[in-house]
């Protein structure tokens, strides 16, 4: 049985296991990623990064911000077009790929797209129309910038969600809709005391996929904003990779940061299953 499982694990720990490990390891030195020598400096770097960097966290705010509003945003759209194209009698596939394609397209090359869109196609729009609302900075303007990561976001990963929710309500018995509308429940009360109880377990999947790919969001501001104007949008990825080998070659600290962000998800996960799980039993 050994020999079946050997090559996945041999590349699980190469890729994975290893580095994981590696970098917990060099969180406690002042490594800089180039040179064989390195001093031991103990949890200097945890406490440099959480109490005398406020770069790190500013990004850190600023990344929980954007998880807050992925998980509200994200499942909520998803689960309302699952919805709408549930209840269609034909089409169905149709919208099911229309809503999904984005998904298919690299999310770095979906923000060089929107860049493009935000900067150069709205402004256009709003030369030529009355819709005035769309010539602004959508990317130059730090009060504006964080929407428009959110609606690329949205944009990539509603679809991705959508089809989980479809695959959920597709299995909720037609019987127990029927008999909740029998007994004179409205369309809005069957959904909440019917199909959300039945769709629990895809509730849980979704959000913690949305949780954890919040928290680790790269791509999107990288190719979009690029974590500016300044530093207003630099997520706490971006401020890791920048700390690591943008400008300052600090491997080891940036290395501490990351052991933060492991943690910090580790807890959110947890608590979020935890929660999810109960009222899957209740449910």
């Amino acid at each position: 049985m050994f020999a079946f499982i050997a090559p996945a694990f041999i590349l699980y720990a190469i890729f994975l296991l290893i580095p994981t490990l590696g970098g917990m390891f060099y969180s406690f030195t002042d490594w800089n990623g180039l040179n064989k020598s390195y001093d031991f400096i103990g949890f200097a770097n945890f406490a440099e990064a959480l109490g005398e960097d406020p770069d790190f966290i500013h990004s850190l705010w600023f990344t929980l911000k954007y998880v807050l509003y992925m998980i509200v945003l994200q499942n909520g759209i998803a689960l309302l077009l699952a919805v709408l194209i549930e209840s269609r009698r034909k089409s169905k596939g149709f919208f099911r790929t229309i809503f999904f394609m984005p998904n298919m397209i690299s999310t770095i090359i979906s923000a060089f797209m929107w860049t493009f869109v935000f900067s150069q196609v709205l402004p256009q729009i709003a030369e030529k129309t009355v819709l005035t609302f769309f010539d602004q900075s959508w990317i130059g303007d730090p009060n504006v910038s964080f929407f428009s990561i959110i609606i690329v976001s949205l944009w990539n990963g509603v679809g991705y969600m959508m089809i989980i929710y479809l695959a959920a309500l597709q299995g909720v018995p037609q019987s127990l809709k029927e008999a909740a509308i029998i007994d004179g429940a409205n369309p809005f009360q069957t959904f909440r005391s019917v199909t959300i109880p039945m769709i629990t377990h895809a509730i849980t999947i979704c959000f913690f996929l949305t949780l954890n790919g919040a928290f680790k969001v790269f791509e999107v501001v990288y190719g979009l904003t690029g974590g500016g104007p300044g530093r207003s949008t630099q997520v706490i990825t971006m401020n890791i990779y920048e700390e690591a080998f943008s400008n300052n070659f600090r491997y080891g600290y940036a290395s501490a940061k990351s052991v933060i962000l492991f943690v910090i998800i580790l807890i959110f996960t947890l608590i979020q299953i935890s929660v999810m799980k109960k009222r899957e039993v209740e449910a």
